[in-house]
Protein backbone atom coordinates (compact mmCIF):
# COMPACT_ATOMS: atom_id res chain seq x y z
CA UNK A 1 0.00 0.00 0.00
CA UNK A 2 1.62 3.52 -0.60
CA UNK A 3 2.20 6.29 1.85
CA UNK A 4 1.66 8.81 -1.03
CA UNK A 5 -2.20 10.07 -1.49
CA UNK A 6 -3.43 12.36 -4.00
CA UNK A 7 -4.02 15.04 -1.42
CA UNK A 8 -0.39 14.39 -0.20
CA UNK A 9 0.69 14.91 -3.95
CA UNK A 10 -0.70 18.10 -4.18
CA UNK A 11 1.01 21.25 -4.59
CA UNK A 12 -0.51 23.03 -1.29
CA UNK A 13 1.65 26.74 -2.29
CA UNK A 14 0.07 27.00 -5.94
CA UNK A 15 -2.38 29.68 -4.01
CA UNK A 16 0.18 31.28 -2.21
CA UNK A 17 1.94 31.68 -5.73
CA UNK A 18 -0.91 32.92 -7.83
CA UNK A 19 -1.82 35.00 -5.40
CA UNK A 20 1.88 36.45 -4.80
CA UNK A 21 2.06 36.78 -9.02
CA UNK A 22 -1.38 38.85 -8.82
CA UNK A 23 -0.74 41.12 -6.35
CA UNK A 24 2.54 41.86 -8.09
CA UNK A 25 1.01 42.53 -11.17
CA UNK A 26 -1.55 44.67 -9.37
CA UNK A 27 1.26 46.39 -7.65
CA UNK A 28 3.15 47.32 -11.03
CA UNK A 29 0.20 48.23 -12.66
CA UNK A 30 -0.39 51.00 -10.08
CA UNK A 31 2.75 51.86 -9.81
CA UNK A 32 2.89 52.51 -13.83
CA UNK A 33 -0.74 54.35 -13.59
CA UNK A 34 0.56 56.60 -11.06
CA UNK A 35 3.38 57.63 -13.16
CA UNK A 36 1.81 58.26 -15.65
CA UNK A 37 -0.83 60.34 -13.94
CA UNK A 38 2.49 62.49 -12.32
CA UNK A 39 3.28 63.50 -15.60
CA UNK A 40 0.38 64.86 -16.31
CA UNK A 41 0.02 67.23 -13.17
CA UNK A 42 0.73 71.08 -14.15
CA UNK A 43 3.94 72.86 -12.56
CA UNK A 44 1.17 74.44 -10.06
CA UNK A 45 0.45 70.92 -8.79
CA UNK A 46 3.95 69.68 -8.10
CA UNK A 47 4.79 73.00 -6.62
CA UNK A 48 2.05 72.12 -4.17
CA UNK A 49 3.11 69.36 -3.19
CA UNK A 50 7.41 69.80 -3.26
CA UNK A 51 8.04 68.12 -6.26
CA UNK A 52 10.27 69.33 -9.13
CA UNK A 53 9.42 68.88 -12.76
CA UNK A 54 13.40 67.07 -12.83
CA UNK A 55 12.26 64.94 -9.75
CA UNK A 56 8.89 63.98 -11.82
CA UNK A 57 11.09 63.07 -14.52
CA UNK A 58 13.66 60.61 -12.81
CA UNK A 59 10.22 58.82 -11.54
CA UNK A 60 8.42 58.76 -14.12
CA UNK A 61 11.59 56.83 -16.56
CA UNK A 62 11.56 54.12 -13.73
CA UNK A 63 10.65 51.03 -15.69
CA UNK A 64 7.45 49.86 -13.97
CA UNK A 65 9.34 46.67 -12.01
CA UNK A 66 11.53 49.06 -10.10
CA UNK A 67 10.04 50.88 -6.40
Amino acid sequence: MSVFTHESMTNHHADGLLSQVSETLHVWWDRYERRRELAQWSDRDLHDIGVSRSDVAFETEKPFWRA
